[in-house]
């Protein structure tokens, strides 16, 4: 009997972070162990928990039996407190323009439903958080990719935005710091993409700022902040800064000086009221972590920083490979310079996986075109697992020399 087959939309999603674990778990259960530099969840990683504060908060929540269903929009504290840290970075947030959602990634997708028509298109960077390319095709619209410069930083290509826009161009998305590239933006790009968004009507900027808390180069500005009159979406959240990412709580803040979203926030806000709410007791967590002390990042940070260090010595000394050095996030985003022994970045990261047990991610799962030739690792292991990890890259890059 003939089986039923899945749509054309659902056959069409990768996600190249998680499906790259499949054959991992293969060797798993061969009994092979695996060193995991695939996937940026830092409680996957000894020694980076979530705060004490923030857990006794969703364990109180949970006692005082604070854990039904909550207001659709987020509970009023949390978007207040949420309200307030944006207002810290510099632009005039209010409770009201924020949005609590299940993650990031679901903020994606309420904006994409809310926002985007069949024909439209977003334009994201290249390479970039793999949801950006699976979700447009969902209602219709594709995703067009804008150049990161690899030759100069991973800077944007801001001409190259400014040649791939027209009237259907719904979103520019920015994020800063990038995922995968760990590059931090300049308030120069920024300025100059904002321009080019208030030069097309109906075309908002989403800010990605999930990793804004980690940033090494003293340089990352919201870009909300940096907006005088085009609309920005911001979106953050719990999982990266403050180490909560199984928790699934973010937001989206709407920055509209010219009140040009007030009929999408209508669409915005009934998708929201028809999944009901985000989790309550967690919400009760991420409020104990904007109002609590912060001091702990700082150490958090600075661990994180010795990390990426020491990913950049080792990768400086392994013939074939070269690294732009990130300025933000937890990411590396290496180039594998010898084209012809490794003709694909896909193939490298398996036949790694299969011969030497580290797992990465294909640098093509984030942009078949930008990404190309390059593969991702996440700086979180403690530093004798790294050491370790890169030491049987470079035993396998040997192999083929």
């Amino acid at each position: 009997m003939a089986g039923i087959m899945p749509t054309r939309r659902a056959a069409a999603i990768e996600y190249a972070i998680r499906d790259v674990v499949v054959p991992a778990l293969e060797l798993e259960k061969m009994g092979h162990e695996i060193i995991k530099m695939n996937i940026g969840d830092p409680l996957a990683y000894p020694g980076l928990p979530t705060p004490s504060h923030m857990v006794e908060a969703f364990k109180q929540a949970l006692d005082r039996q604070d854990n039904g269903y909550g207001p659709s929009y987020g509970i009023p504290a949390l978007r207040e407190a949420i309200a307030a840290d944006e207002r810290s970075k510099g632009w005039a947030c209010k409770a009201h323009d924020v949005y609590v959602t299940h993650g990031v990634t679901e903020a994606l997708q309420i904006l994409f439903a809310a926002f985007l028509h069949r024909g439209d298109s977003i334009l994201a960077p290249g390479p970039h958080y793999p949801p950006y390319l699976a979700y447009p095709q969902m209602y219709g619209a594709k995703t067009v990719e804008y150049a990161l410069d690899s030759e100069n930083g991973w800077a944007i290509d801001v001409e190259d935005i400014r040649s791939k826009m027209d009237q259907n161009v719904r979103f520019i998305v920015l994020i800063n710091p990038n995922n995968p590239t760990g590059n931090v933006a300049t308030a120069s790009e920024i300025l100059e993409v904002l321009d080019i968004a208030r030069e097309w009507p109906g075309c908002t900027v989403i800010a990605d700022e999930i990793y804004d808390g980690l940033d090494f180069s003293g340089t990352q500005r919201s870009i909300a902040s940096l907006s005088v009159n085009s609309p920005v979406i911001t979106l953050n959240g719990v999982s990266k800064v403050h180490f909560a990412p199984g928790w699934r709580i973010g937001y989206m803040a709407f920055h509209d000086p010219t009140h040009v979203l007030d009929e999408a926030r209508d669409g915005v806000e009934r998708l929201l009221r028809s999944r009901l709410c985000a989790s309550t007791p967690a919400q009760h967590g991420y409020l104990a972590a904007l109002n609590g002390d912060k001091g702990w990042l700082h150490e958090r940070l600075e661990s994180i920083r010795s990390r990426v260090d020491l990913c950049m010595e080792r990768i400086d000394s392994i013939e074939g490979l070269s690294c732009n050095r990130p300025g933000g996030a937890f990411y590396l985003f290496p180039r594998i310079t010898d084209q012809e022994k490794f003709p694909s970045d896909k193939d490298f990261v398996l036949n790694l996986l299969h011969e030497e047990h580290v797992l990465l991610v294909h640098g093509s799962g984030f942009s078949p075109v930008h990404g190309s030739g390059h593969f991702r690792l996440v700086a979180l292991p403690p530093e004798e697992v790294l050491n370790e990890a890169f030491d049987r890259i470079d035993r396998f890059m040997r192999a083929r020399s």
